[in-house]
């Protein structure tokens, strides 16, 4: 504590013989120490008669102040958004690579290791092309009814499934219904959902078994009108999956049909707009879809900016991130905090002025 009385005490001597520069550097250690909590009260007066000063030495001390603030705060922001940038930039998982899903094989004597009743089974998916909305099915109550009567406007979730299939089927359903209960969009409001049988000898007995179990499960007004369990016969049922590039093959020896398991979003027009695949749909990529499908008559402006910064990637069936959009907005945000950050330092600047002058005035009169 002596050493620095010491200190400060000769720099105050100095100062009354320095030129400006000067002054100013040894109020700026004056103001550190007082800062610290290590000047004493003769330290303190000195001090105060360095703040008496011209007024443009005044200023130049408090934008030293806030000068120094800024450079901290820049500098954080800085490296907050190098690490957002770095997380961004990290490679991803693996993305699925299957032969039965995406686009054709490339041709030649290339083995898949698919075994013989598989070979002819996949999704080719067919993008914006569309589906025979003429085509004749049957409903729960067997009546007839073309399939383009249930585009009423709304973005429709399309499944293909066989009603007694002993496990992936019912596995299929059971993600649908799974994401539909995670979404706040209502089957009825935002989106209808039809279910189809590519098994031409189902019955609408089956259909209608089926419906009442995942209605119940469902458990949301609007869901018994709104999503239909359809069967058909070959004819309509080979146009539809056709149109959709959906490849199934029945399996003589097991009793079964060979097929891939995969869920599609239509235009309220009819037209392909999504594929998911598997059995389990992202709620946030089945709520995109949907309002990439309806384009954008649902949803929410979060809805929109999360379309900005993702982007739908038809070899993996899954929404991704742009990196290069997430980028730009996040610039944008850290612009936007550095120039709000260097106002109100700004203004505190100018209050801290003020004070300042307030003191020059006081401490001579004591």
């Amino acid at each position: 504590m002596r050493r620095v009385l010491v200190s400060f005490q000769s720099s105050i001597l100095r100062l009354s013989r320095s030129t400006s520069e000067e002054r100013l550097c040894l109020s700026g250690r004056s103001y550190l120490d007082f800062q610290r909590g290590c000047a004493s009260e003769s330290a303190r007066r000195s001090l105060a008669e360095v703040l008496v000063g011209t007024e443009t030495e005044r200023r130049s001390l408090a934008a030293l102040c806030c000068g120094r603030a800024a450079v901290y705060a820049l500098l954080l922001l800085l490296t907050a958004h190098c690490s957002l940038l770095t997380a961004f930039g990290q490679p991803g998982s693996p993305q699925m690579n299957s032969p039965l899903y995406g686009a054709a094989p490339a041709t030649g004597q290339v083995s898949t290791g698919l075994p013989k009743a598989l070979k002819n089974v996949g999704i080719d998916q067919r993008l914006n092309e569309q589906i025979p909305l003429d085509a004749v099915f049957k409903d729960e109550q067997g009546r007839d009814v073309r399939f383009g009567q249930f585009f009423k406007g709304k973005p429709v979730v399309l499944s293909l499934v066989y009603y007694t299939c002993p496990m992936l089927c019912n596995q299929v359903l059971n993600g649908m219904m799974g994401s539909f209960r995670q979404v706040s969009f209502n089957i009825g409001e935002q989106f209808d959902v039809v279910t189809v049988s590519f098994d031409p000898s189902e019955t609408p007995d089956l259909a209608a078994a089926k419906k009442s179990t995942y209605v119940k499960a469902y458990n949301r007004p609007g869901a018994e009108a709104n999503w239909h369990f359809l069967t058909g016969d070959e004819a309509n049922i080979r146009r539809l999956t056709e149109a959709v590039g959906f490849r199934y093959y029945w399996d003589e020896q097991t009793k079964q049909f060979a097929h891939a398991s995969a869920i599609m979003i239509l235009t309220p027009e009819g037209k392909l707009a999504r594929y998911f695949y598997g059995i389990e749909y992202p709620p946030r990529d089945l709520r995109l879809a949907l309002v990439e499908a309806s384009q954008n008559k649902i949803g929410t402006p979060v809805d929109a900016l999360m379309l900005y910064c993702y982007h739908y990637d038809p070899a993996t069936g899954k929404y991704g991130a742009i990196v290069m959009n997430i980028v730009r907005l996040a610039g944008g945000v850290t612009l936007f905090l550095i120039v709000g950050m260097l106002l109100v330092l700004r203004k505190r600047g100018g209050r801290r002025s003020g004070s300042n002058e307030r003191v020059g005035d006081v401490n001579p009169a004591q």
